[in-house]
């Protein structure tokens, strides 16, 4: 009992730079730091072989017999590149000056740092308790200033860091049940460029709009796991929805006093935005199945409730504009995942996978906030048990979206904003440690 206070000290200084961007299917990131990444996630629900199961299902603790920490370093490269094809049009008025057919591509290709730490601790033979620290939902996005949607947006950081104290309970042998909760710290950033010189003069530069907020969401996974007989084991979780309550009031800059009094004479340049979030509702159901001593085979079927969720572009579209929000269509995302375990050796361990994930919002409704698309991913891990207390382990997985065409008009001021994202991917990278004691 006395160590609990230290060891979920230590999570959280190693756990503070875990949130992440996702990508594919919906916002969530089955990615955390941990093996799974090795596997694309299949198993996750089920798997249970180490301490990240406090994150993944709660029930699963009850499979660890001694204190547990765990972590991963889990640096991410996305690959997000946007062309602009010839109906990309902001209209005569800003031909002339930089931007938008001369304007520069939309190059948000970026390496992000994240990990993820977790920890499990017996209370009794039947109880656990877990903390796990992960960066499992959001998105982050710099277009850069000059590039040719910049009055659609310039940069967003829209992500969500949960932390996540579980308990754990063994009915019996063969079940067992958990649940943690979910307090997700939500940070909002988004900048867009106000396009003055579409209603004044070529000339002028753009203006910039800013919101930024961050708020606290709470929520709760459920877990059960069951194992009706060594070495096969059914797991099943229900994610409950997280609402992000943010506000801000836009802070304007650079607008000429043509558009600003525009703005204001209809209550937009000190309006508060409401903006809130409903991260989804989510279901895992997993299933791991001991082949032999050598091979054990595993899957996944998800759902995501993207169709609540909250988010809005948050745009000047015209001059007359009475609203700064515009509505999006988005829609569930199913998800299904299969992967091997295969122990090379006494200290190997090597894993592979392949999962799916269904689109949340279709083409013609892809906006460059959230260009998301129907994914696969492709991941190949092994572990070297060092010694009896400490394994470590490396994977790789590669998130491939593919090329999504998008093709945008909200207004004069914003333009059309058409073309395609080429080869969309998210290369990641885990070199973790596993630390019995």
């Amino acid at each position: 009992m006395n160590r609990i206070p230290q060891i979920v000290t230590f999570a959280t200084l190693c756990g503070m730079s875990a949130a992440a961007p996702a990508w594919g299917g919906g916002l969530y990131l089955y990615e955390i730091g941990s093996p799974d990444v090795g596997l694309a996630a299949a198993g996750y629900a089920a798997r249970a072989q180490d301490a990240s199961t406090a994150f993944t299902n709660p029930a699963g603790m009850t499979r660890l017999e001694k204190s547990q920490v765990q972590f991963g370093a889990q640096p991410l490269y996305m690959h997000l590149k946007f062309h602009p094809d010839s109906r990309t049009d902001f209209g005569p008025e800003v031909k002339v000056i930089k931007g938008p057919l001369s304007g520069d591509d939309g190059n948000a290709s970026a390496w992000t740092p994240t990990a993820g730490t977790f920890i499990v601790t017996p209370l009794s033979p039947d109880l656990r308790f877990g903390f796990s620290i992960a960066g499992n939902f959001g998105a982050g996005l710099d277009y850069g200033d000059d590039w040719v949607g910049r009055y659609y947006l310039k940069d967003v950081l829209m992500q969500g860091l949960t932390l996540a104290p579980a308990l754990a309970y063994r009915i019996n042998k063969k079940f067992s049940v958990g649940a943690s909760l979910n307090a997700m710290y939500g940070i909002l950033e988004e900048t867009v460029a106000v396009n003055n010189a579409a209603v004044l003069n070529p000339s002028f530069p753009d203006g910039e709009m800013e919101i930024e907020d961050r708020t606290w969401g709470l929520g709760a996974t459920l877990g059960v796991l069951a194992e009706p007989q060594p070495g096969t084991r059914f797991g099943a979780t229900y994610m409950t929805k997280i609402e992000l309550e943010f506000e801000d009031k836009p802070q304007f800059s650079g607008l000429r006093p043509l558009l600003e009094a525009a703005l204001d004479s209809r209550g937009l340049l000190n309006a508060t935005l409401e903006l809130p979030l409903d991260v989804p509702q989510a279901v895992m159901v997993s299933a791991f199945h001991q082949l032999n001593d050598r091979l054990a085979i595993m899957g996944n079927l998800g759902w995501q409730d993207w169709s609540e969720f909250g988010k809005v572009d948050v745009t000047v579209s015209a001059e007359d504009t009475t609203s700064l929000t515009v509505d999006r269509n988005y829609k569930d995302t199913w998800h299904t995942a299969l992967g091997l375990q295969y122990q090379l050796s006494d200290p190997w361990l090597l894993s592979g996978g392949i999962a799916y994930d269904s689109e949340m919002v279709d083409e013609e409704d892809l906006t460059p906030d959230l260009p998301s698309g129907a994914s696969w991913r492709f991941g190949a891990g092994a572990q070297y048990a060092w010694s009896e207390k400490l394994k470590l382990n490396c994977a790789y997985e590669l998130t491939w979206t593919g090329d999504l065409s998008m093709d945008v008009n909200r207004g004069p001021l914003t333009g059309r904003l058409a073309g395609e994202y080429e080869s969309v991917a998210l290369h990641v990278m885990v070199l973790g440690l596993n630390w019995n004691f």
